[in-house]
């Protein structure tokens, strides 16, 4: 199947339709946690007092990233391409679903994406579970092989390869993970151009 075919697309948020600005080994100094643990694991294996608190103190600080969010290079032209046929968009994030919601409307594209299309790490396991793609394509109603999962990490492209979605890399100019990428575009303005080309 050709990527123009795929109708139901699902993109990660930060860093792929957003340029990235998390500073994640100064948000682990912030929370004291080891700069090789991931911070939604180490978080959900603390004690639910500290947990909250440290949740509470992640969930402001992306808040202010989320209100200064800035498009990546092609993201809010590709996204308005796909909804203009008619595609059917969601956005699958290891963020809160809120913030998510900010972010999208800080970039513009908000109105592209229905409310209950958008999930965070409280609608869903956090990637690489495939969960939360699963959960969309049971209620767009299509099997995962029909969706596409866009991301620019390892995490986005296993969630989708473990949900039987195909997927797409973008906004890195190497491929480092071949065996987790169907298609592979150095920015979403490449990636709109393939569509358009009928790859």
């Amino acid at each position: 199947m050709r990527l123009a075919q795929l109708r139901h697309w699902v993109f990660d948020m930060d860093g792929t339709l957003t340029v990235a600005v998390h500073d994640f080994p100064a948000i682990k100094s912030a929370l004291q946690i080891p700069l090789e643990d991931d911070i939604l694991g180490h978080l959900a294996a603390l004690p639910a007092d500290v947990a909250a608190a440290k949740h509470a103190w992640l969930l402001e600080h992306e808040r202010e990233l989320a209100i200064a969010s800035r498009p990546a290079t092609g993201a809010v032209e590709l996204v308005r391409e796909l909804a203009g046929r008619g595609y059917r968009l969601g956005v699958l994030t290891r963020n809160a679903r809120e913030l998510a919601h900010v972010t999208l409307g800080a970039i513009g594209i908000a109105d592209c994406f229905a409310v209950e299309d958008v999930l965070g790490r409280d609608e869903a396991p956090p990637k690489p579970d495939p969960g939360g793609l699963l959960k969309l394509a049971q209620a767009w109603n299509v099997a995962p092989a029909e969706m596409v999962m866009v991301g620019d990490y390892q995490f986005d492209l296993a969630c989708g390869k473990a949900a039987g979605a195909r997927t797409v890399l973008v906004n890195l100019p190497e491929n480092p993970w071949p065996d987790l990428t169907d298609w592979h575009a150095e920015d979403c303005r490449v990636l709109k151009t393939m569509i358009g080309a009928g790859i």
